[in-house]
C-alpha cells in the first residue's frame, strides 16, 4: 500500500464513523443538526442571511457508503454559509489595496504566504470577502477541491477562485477538511467537478455534495486522531520513499543486464543508414560554434584526448565516445542566501525532489530569483537534473510543460540537438549501478559529485535514431522485469 493509499484509508475509515467509537453520552448529529437550524433561523430573522428553499431527503441511490446512526447526512449549505471570493478586474475595482488568497496559496498541508497578491477591496467587499479565523478554503478550479483552514486573525481576503466555508455551530471546519481531502481522494469529488479539459467545482455541485455529519465532541475525536496518525503516515512515506529508491538503485539481476546491454549497443541492431556517433558529434560542435559566435554560449577550454585508459566498456564502431561537457551545457543551480537573494518567490528544486526517472514536487519550497539575472537557475522542459550530493548522480529528465528554478544541490545537463535527455538518464542510471560513477565521487561521509568531477564523465554517442530505439526497447523491457522482481 501506497502512503497515499494508507492516508486515504485512514479518512475513509473516519468519514464513515470506524475511527472512532460513538459514544451515547455525546449525543447525536440530529441533535446538532437542529440547534444549528435554531441558529440560522435567528440569522433570517436578523436580516443577516436569507431563507433558502427546503432540500428533499436523501435517497438509498444516493448514499456513498454507509454511517452510524448516531450520524446525519447532511448539504453543505444546510451546516454552512459558502460563497465564491472577490472577481478581480483592474479596471472596475476601487477602494484600498489588501492583501487576497487565491488557489496558489492554499495547500492540503496548510495555506501559504510566500507569495501574497493584492488588489482594490471597497469597504463593502472588505465586509463580504475578509476571512475569519477557521474559514474552511476549497480551490474552485486546479487541483478541484484542494482545501486548507485560515488560522489567523490578520486581515486577509480572498478571490473568486476559492470557496471560503464557514462553519454554524461550533462545527470543525478540520473534520470537513478531511471529508474533503478524502472524497477528492476516493473520486467522489470528481462525479461533482464540471467541464471537460478544465475542472471546476461550482456553488451548486458543492451544495449538491451528500456530507456526514458526526456529534460535535466525536468530530473532535475524529480530528484529534487523525492529527495524531498523519505523523506516522509521514514516516511511513520516507521510509516508502527509501525502499523505492532502493529498489530503482538496485534493480534485478535482469535489469542490470539489460541497461549494460543497452548503452553498450547490445540491446538493438545498428543500422548504417542511421549514421554514426562522430557525425553527430561534429554536428554538435558546429552548434555550439553558432551559439558562440551569437554570444549564448562561452567558450570553454578544450577538454583533454580520450586516452583507452579511461574507456569502460567497448561499444559499436558507429558510436563514439565523448566527454560530457562536449556534447552538453551544465552548471549548478542557485545558492540560497535569504539575505541576499532578491526578486519574486519562486517554487525551486532540490535534491530531495529528485527521484531515479521522476520528480517528488509534493513539498517545493520557495525563494527569490531575478528573472533576468536567475534565467540560468531555471531548468527547462527535456534537462536532465542530477543530484550533487545525498546520492550523487540520482537524475531525472524534466518533463513538465512549464520551467522551475533550482538550486545548488542539484546539476542541470542541457543536452545539445541530437542527443535524447531520456537516453542519457538511463546511461547515468546504469552507471551508477556499474560503479562508474562512484569513483568521482568526493567526501567521506557525505558523498559528492562536483561539476569538475563531472566533467571528467565519459559519455557513448549513439546516433540519434539509434538513441530513440535504445529507449522505446527499454521502456518496453524494465517494467517487464519489474514484475518479475
Amino acid at each position: 500500500m501506497t502512503p497515499q493509499e494508507l492516508k486515504n484509508s485512514i479518512l475513509q475509515l473516519a468519514i464513515q464513523g470506524k475511527l472512532v467509537e460513538q459514544r451515547p453520552e455525546e449525543g447525536t448529529a440530529e441533535e446538532l443538526f437542529r440547534e444549528i437550524q435554531k441558529e440560522k433561523q435567528a440569522l433570517i430573522k436578523a436580516g443577516k442571511i436569507k431563507k433558502e428553499k427546503p432540500l428533499p431527503e436523501i435517497t438509498e441511490e444516493e448514499l456513498p457508503f454507509d454511517i452510524p446512526e448516531s450520524w446525519k447526512w447532511v448539504h453543505l449549505n444546510q451546516i454552512a454559509e459558502s460563497s465564491l471570493g472577490k472577481t478581480l478586474d483592474k479596471a472596475k475595482n476601487m477602494g484600498e489595496l489588501c492583501p487576497y488568497l487565491c488557489s496558489i496559496n492554499v495547500y492540503w498541508d496548510g495555506i501559504s504566504l510566500e507569495t501574497v497578491k493584492t488588489a482594490k477591496f471597497t469597504e463593502d467587499d472588505k465586509v463580504k470577502y475578509r476571512l475569519n479565523r477557521g474559514d474552511l478554503l476549497i480551490c474552485e478550479g486546479g487541483d478541484v477541491g484542494r482545501s486548507a483552514i485560515w488560522d489567523s486573525d490578520e486581515e486577509m481576503y480572498y478571490q473568486n477562485a476559492l470557496h471560503r466555508v464557514r462553519f454554524y455551530g461550533k462545527i470543525l471546519s478540520t473534520y470537513f477538511r478531511f471529508v474533503i481531502e478524502c472524497y477528492k481522494g476516493i473520486g467522489i469529488l470528481d462525479e461533482y467537478s464540471k467541464g471537460m479539459t478544465i475542472r471546476h467545482l461550482v456553488q451548486n455541485s458543492l451544495y449538491a455534495m451528500w456530507l456526514p455529519l458526526p456529534p460535535l465532541a466525536e468530530q473532535k475525536r475524529i480530528v484529534a486522531k487523525i492529527e495524531e496518525l498523519l505523523p506516522l503516515i509521514d514516516r511511513y512515506e520516507k521510509a516508502w520513499t527509501r525502499l523505492e529508491d532502493f529498489n530503482k538503485r538496485f534493480p534485478s539481476d535482469m535489469q542490470k543486464s539489460i541497461l549494460q546491454m543497452a548503452i553498450q549497443g547490445k540491446l538493438v541492431e545498428q543500422r548504417p543508414e542511421e549514421g554514426t556517433g562522430e557525425e553527430l558529434y561534429q554536428q554538435i560542435q558546429k552548434e555550439k560554434q553558432a551559439l558562440i559566435k551569437a554570444g549564448k554560449l562561452k567558450k570553454e577550454k578544450p577538454q583533454p584526448e580520450i586516452s583507452e585508459d579511461e574507456i569502460p566498456f567497448d561499444i559499436p564502431e558507429t558510436w563514439k565516445w565523448a566527454r560530457l561537457p562536449d556534447v552538453s551545457s551544465m552548471c549548478l543551480g542557485k545558492m540560497l542566501d535569504k539575505q541576499k537573494n532578491k526578486g519574486t518567490s519562486c517554487p525551486y528544486l532540490r535534491n530531495v525532489n529528485v527521484r531515479w526517472g521522476r520528480f517528488e514536487l509534493s513539498d517545493l519550497l520557495k525563494m527569490k530569483f531575478e528573472d533576468e539575472m536567475d534565467e540560468r537557475f531555471l531548468i527547462q522542459p527535456g534537462d536532465l537534473v542530477m543530484c550533487e550530493g545525498g546520492e550523487p548522480g540520482r537524475c531525472a529528465v524534466w518533463k513538465e510543460t512549464y520551467s522551475i528554478h533550482f538550486q545548488k544541490a542539484l546539476h542541470r545537463i542541457r543536452f545539445y540537438d541530437g542527443l535524447l535527455s531520456q537516453f542519457y538518464q538511463l546511461l547515468f542510471y546504469a552507471y551508477a549501478n556499474g560503479g562508474i560513477l562512484a569513483p568521482l565521487f568526493t567526501g567521506t561521509t557525505i558523498k559528492h559529485l562536483t561539476g569538475q568531477a563531472l566533467e571528467k564523465v565519459l559519455v557513448p554517442l549513439p546516433p540519434l535514431a539509434e538513441q530513440k530505439r535504445i529507449v522505446a526497447r527499454l521502456e518496453e523491457l524494465l517494467p517487464l522485469c519489474e514484475k518479475l522482481k
